[in-house]
């Protein structure tokens, strides 16, 4: 099993109005254009009373860094009593919709995630001489990229939710 170092997590939450679909779609762009590979693990709906709906989605976000670092950013959708609102934008009505949009994303930086140093107690013994000796200066450039990204990523979905909020 691929070591896991779970680096940074960080949340974000916006009440008001969204475009829920729109969201989902510019930030699973942002994430394909970084170079990340996108898998929805997650999708829950529940609609509550007066038809509020209430989602649970989580994707796993996977970057190649190199044949022994991978980048793993793993990030769930939370909207709370979304409810279908129109809003006139330029004298343009469109169906929006209102209501607790929360975020959350962990970044994980996975280490000989193929699996080559794993195969008995001596590899892993070298493994964790590589690790701690050989590579700590890459480690942590790594990580402080991975950090970034997730800054990045949750700073998107920010500055989206507050340009369609202020409609």
């Amino acid at each position: 099993m691929p070591e896991r170092d779970k680096l940074f997590g960080t949340k974000l939450k916006h009440k008001g109005i969204f475009d829920f679909k729109e969201t989902y779609r510019i930030l699973f762009e942002w994430l394909v254009d970084e170079g990340y590979d996108v898998n929805e693990k997650g999708y829950k709906e529940v609609v509550g009373a007066g038809g509020a709906k209430e989602l649970e989605i989580k994707w796993i976000a996977l970057k190649k860094i190199s044949d022994y670092f991978r980048f793993m950013i793993e990030i769930d959708f939370h909207p709370l009593g979304m409810t279908d609102v129109e809003v006139e934008i330029d004298g343009v009505k469109q169906k929006m919709q209102k209501g607790l949009f929360e975020v959350k994303a962990q970044g994980i930086l996975l280490k000989d995630y193929e699996e080559r140093w794993t195969g008995n107690a001596f590899f892993k013994f070298l493994r964790s001489i590589y690790d701690k000796f050989i590579i700590p200066n890459r480690i942590n450039e790594y990580e402080g990229k991975l950090i970034g990204e997730v800054d990045e990523f949750v700073a998107q979905a920010k500055s989206f939710l507050n340009l369609t909020g202020k409609r």
